[in-house]
């Protein structure tokens, strides 16, 4: 196994004909990934726009999978872009900046998708970004940027809301069972991405209502105004389901291009989404810090593949929350 200075030494060495290499954007240093896990092994991380097939690579656009006693890992980033700010309009628009609903402060555009019924490229995020928490009706007005960032429907129209997945509220938020303990290590009652009063606080057990996803899509007023790419990762492809362990990203209106790993899987979480509407999920995902408010919306990818792992919606200082992709797409009949 490689030390720090071998590497280190082997990245001064070899970062200029790695670079030169087509598609690979960047070199550092990392741990290896073996079938989606992280391993302890430190190594040559080279990052590329898009990971490809071996045999779909010419020989000079080869990175070895050892340099001397260095093991390498390639790792797809996507195209890494200068001064783009996910709060900017942009036209076309990718994923992961700022849209939503013309009466929310901001939310992030997490993908394009496409309709199961009649393939039309539609815009996914949350229900709480684009259809207002529920008080939305289908063709409201969709801003990109969102409201909170400048956008007006007169200069910054993009979509007009399609459907979404009606969010059932409880009322019961006790804390008082033993569900409470499980989550106390959350650490400060997962708040919501979008501003301070969405909160996740521990449920009772038989919870009133149950819900599985925070989700909406939004038609493009024009369908060369979206890009199916996400900003600093790249057009997604297929899902993957999220486990213990997996390593993930994703990009956000808030805090950009962002990086974790599942902690927990199977959760039931309740969010507090104001105007004392308290709503519970469960068969959420958890990682670590890796959102803030805004975040909301972004989608959840593997991080060594261009897979959907799940649709982030709620979230702290020290967790992130997103639902598992699958049953996003199916509550609103879309694929990717």
């Amino acid at each position: 196994m490689a030390d720090l200075s071998e590497i280190r030494a082997a990245k001064a060495a070899h970062t200029a004909a790695l670079m030169d290499r087509p598609n690979v954007v960047g070199v550092g240093i990392g741990r290896q990934i073996v079938n989606n896990v992280q391993t302890d092994e430190l190594c040559l991380s080279v990052l590329v726009a898009d990971k490809i097939a071996i045999e779909g690579l010419a020989p000079e656009a080869l990175v070895p999978s050892q340099l001397g006693s260095v093991p390498t890992d390639v790792v797809q980033i996507g195209t890494i872009r200068a001064n783009q700010v996910p709060t900017d309009k942009f036209r076309p628009a990718p994923g992961g900046v700022s849209i939503g609903h013309y009466q929310i402060s901001a939310g992030t555009l997490g993908c394009i998708v496409r309709d199961r019924a009649t393939g039309d490229r539609l815009i996914l995020s949350n229900n709480h970004v684009l259809a207002n928490s529920n008080d939305a009706v289908a063709g409201d007005p969709i801003i990109q940027p969102g409201g909170a960032d400048g956008g007006t429907v007169a200069n910054d129209l993009i979509a007009r809301l399609e459907r979404f997945c009606t969010i059932d509220f409880g009322t019961d938020t006790g804390s008082d069972c033993g569900i409470a303990s499980a989550y106390a290590g959350f650490g400060n009652a997962i708040a919501g991405l979008l501003g301070s009063r969405h909160r996740v606080t521990v449920l009772q057990a038989n919870p009133q209502a149950v819900n599985l996803v925070d989700a909406a899509v939004a038609r493009p007023i024009n369908d060369d105004d979206v890009l199916d790419e996400i900003l600093n990762i790249g057009e997604v492809s297929g899902t993957v389901e999220g486990v213990l362990g997996l390593p993930i990203r994703k990009s956000g209106r808030t805090t950009g291009f962002t990086t974790g790993t599942i902690t927990t899987i199977e959760a039931t979480v309740s969010v507090n989404y104001g105007a004392g509407r308290v709503a519970t999920f469960e068969n959420q995902l958890v990682a670590g810090p890796m959102s803030e408010g805004g975040d909301s919306g972004s989608l959840i990818v593997a991080a060594d593949s261009q897979q959907a792992v799940g649709l982030l919606f709620a979230g702290s200082t020290q967790s992130t929350i997103f639902s598992p992709i699958q049953a996003v797409l199916d509550c609103l009949n879309v694929e990717i």
